[in-house]
């Protein structure tokens, strides 16, 4: 039997590869330090939790869902107002989503044709490349330079090229760079999607994760924006709810339609005790979240401070649960450094190559330890002369 040729699409996950490695060292005794996945170790707040409890102990949300509740939709709402200052958000320009991963695959699907071109950052999170791949369109990537602080450039797109595209995605706070989204890159991608008849597609998963200057917000939030695009809000990240996939895709209300009429013939909406979690996040206390960020910060600190310290280039780390390191020494090859690291020091993290071409030369680190465990990892990388 043949498979679909659309499986060679896709290389091999590198975050299976790098876990059965992990398992063998363990398994040898060895102290393993995995800073590969961002799988935030926090805990979800107890009102989210008990949400969800009270809610799946009624059998009738045991039903299909078939829609998402009005409460949900309303909530979705009344948060853009609050958190991020975005008055007019109404319920026909939201749609829930099993995470901004699935989400991607429906919006992007709905927005292009087989041999259409769209414009994604490299490096980026490879969702936004699969997700292009699968819909039958053609990537065209737009580089994010250490030149430009890691930021979208979009100078360097060719006229023909952003004429042709179909949507553009960005992803700010970024993973895996860790840059931080300005008033005039924002601007810069409202003017560009307007000037070439393009949709954006912004991915906001880490907006409340954002160091060293004002907090972060929502790219809807600026003039035009409506006009041009749509946004993804994550819960994963802000509430620690990862596994539970509570996203929203927001904006303007044509694409969000088209998305919905797309996801409808494939799934039966959102289970409602995971409606109901959605809802307690989104209007329940947020004190939590800013505690939270705090710590972020303090791992950031004591993982590029501790590299700095034993002669790596500080890493670029603004914002999101990641920081994006150079490569030390005058390395080059980020998957064989991966494996050095791997077996030298008991450091696991993410090739740079994995996310792009642009990401050769670089790694990605999660702040998935607290700041002890993180000077720790900085210690065995010293020792092992790295």
């Amino acid at each position: 039997m043949e498979f679909s040729k659309r499986l060679d699409l896709f290389g091999d996950e590198v975050f299976a590869a790098l876990n059965a490695r992990r398992r063998e060292l363990e398994a040898a005794g060895r102290r393993v330090y995995d800073l590969s996945v961002g799988t935030p170790d926090f805990e979800p707040a107890p009102h989210v939790v008990e949400a969800l409890r009270a809610s799946a102990a009624d059998p009738v949300n045991w039903r299909y869902s078939l829609h998402d509740k009005d409460e949900l939709l309303a909530a979705v709402c009344a948060y853009y107002a609050e958190r991020y200052g975005v008055e007019g958000i109404t319920p026909d320009m939201v749609m829930s989503c099993r995470g901004t991963q699935e989400g991607l695959v429906h919006v992007c699907s709905a927005l292009v044709d087989a041999g259409d071109v769209a414009l994604v950052p490299d490096p980026c999170y490879p969702v936004f490349q699969n997700a292009t791949l699968l819909a039958g369109a053609r990537p065209h990537y737009y580089r994010l330079t250490a030149e430009h602080d890691f930021l979208p450039h979009l100078a360097d797109v060719s006229a023909e090229v952003a004429d042709a595209a179909k949507y553009l995605i960005v992803s700010l706070p970024a993973n895996p760079v860790g840059s931080v989204g300005t008033p005039e890159v924002y601007e810069e991608v409202i003017a560009f999607a307007r000037e070439h008849d393009l949709i954006v597609i912004h991915d906001n998963a880490y907006s409340d994760i954002v160091f060293d200057g004002p907090a972060g917000g929502s790219f809807l939030s600026y003039p035009g924006a409506l006009d041009v695009g749509v946004e993804f809000l994550s819960l994963s990240k802000s509430f620690n709810v990862t596994g539970a996939r509570l996203s929203f895709l927001v904006g303007r209300p044509d694409v969000v339609a088209a998305a919905r009429k797309l996801r409808s013939q494939i799934d039966f909406g959102m289970f409602y005790p995971e409606q109901d979690a959605a809802i307690a996040a989104l209007t329940g206390p947020r004190d939590q979240v800013e505690r939270q960020r705090l710590l972020y910060q303090g791992r950031r600190d004591a993982l590029c401070d501790g590299l700095e310290s034993i002669g790596w280039e500080r890493p670029n780390a603004h914002g999101s649960m990641f920081v994006w390191a150079k490569l030390p020494g005058g390395r080059t090859d980020s998957a064989a450094f991966v494996l050095e690291l791997m077996e030298r020091a008991g450091v696991i993290v993410t090739p740079g190559s994995s996310f792009g071409p642009s990401g050769e030369g670089y790694v990605r680190m999660a702040l998935v330890m607290p700041p002890e465990q993180l000077r720790e990892v900085v210690a065995a990388i010293g020792a092992a002369g790295i």
